[in-house]
């Protein structure tokens, strides 16, 4: 089976109801960033980080995949598929997709503040007070500005073993996550899917110029068909 690479961003979850950061109306315009998403945020206000995610969480856990997700979950039966998303939300698993690599961490995690490696599955609010086994304060399992972003390294390997790679509702702008693009082999197929792409095309790229639930599933038609 040849294998497709997803590079998934906040476009492909935001159908599905999920507030993003960098829309005129996003999250970013309502919050400082350094307060909810950065290391001296969390020493300065632990109360206030953990209060955004909450709020994250509660409505992850009300919002449903949609048909963006749906179709790359379809697309597992004619390809053997990776995704590597920027999102911190579950829906490409609850949609059925197996093999999900997640850059920026998970938000329905905690992570213990003494060590970065004792996680666990957290579907609840986090609160002062919450501790890991070692009697350290939990905080939110996702990576934020000035961390490191452990998970890279995976995904690179990845993409460098892609056949064809995919681009959906991501600027591709922001590193590290931009830089996957380098590791991808030289000439394969890479489709960019956005309503606003960014991007030029060119010999080997093809842009769809569709919001996520409508382009994806037209482009995985479209690969089940040549996998014939």
């Amino acid at each position: 089976m040849k294998r497709i690479v997803v590079l998934t961003g906040a476009g492909v979850s935001a159908e599905s109801g999920i507030s993003t950061f960098r829309d005129a109306d996003g999250l970013w315009e309502k919050h400082d960033i350094m307060e909810i998403a950065s290391p001296g945020g969390w020493e300065s206000n632990q109360a206030l980080v953990l209060d955004f995610y909450n709020k994250r969480r509660r409505q992850l856990l009300e919002v449903e995949p949609n048909a963006a997700h749906q179709a790359l979950a379809k697309l597992e039966k004619y390809y053997d598929v990776e995704i590597i998303t920027q999102n911190i939300d579950d829906l490409h698993e609850r949609a059925g997709s197996k093999k999900v690599t997640h850059l920026h961490g998970e938000l329905l995690k905690a992570r213990s503040t003494f060590n970065e490696d004792l996680v666990m599955d957290w579907k609840k609010d986090i609160k002062i007070g919450d501790f890991c086994e070692h009697n350290y304060q939990l905080r939110p399992h996702v990576v934020w500005f000035g961390e490191a972003v452990p998970m890279f390294e995976k995904a690179a390997d990845i993409t460098a073993l892609a056949d064809i790679l995919i681009i959906i509702g991501t600027s591709m702008q922001v590193y590290p996550a931009a830089a996957l693009m380098e590791f991808a082999p030289r000439d394969i197929p890479v489709f960019f899917i956005d309503p606003k792409p960014n991007v030029a095309p060119a010999k080997h790229l093809k842009i769809i110029s569709e919001r996520a639930s409508i382009g994806v599933p037209q482009l995985v038609d479209e690969l089940i068909k040549s996998s014939a």
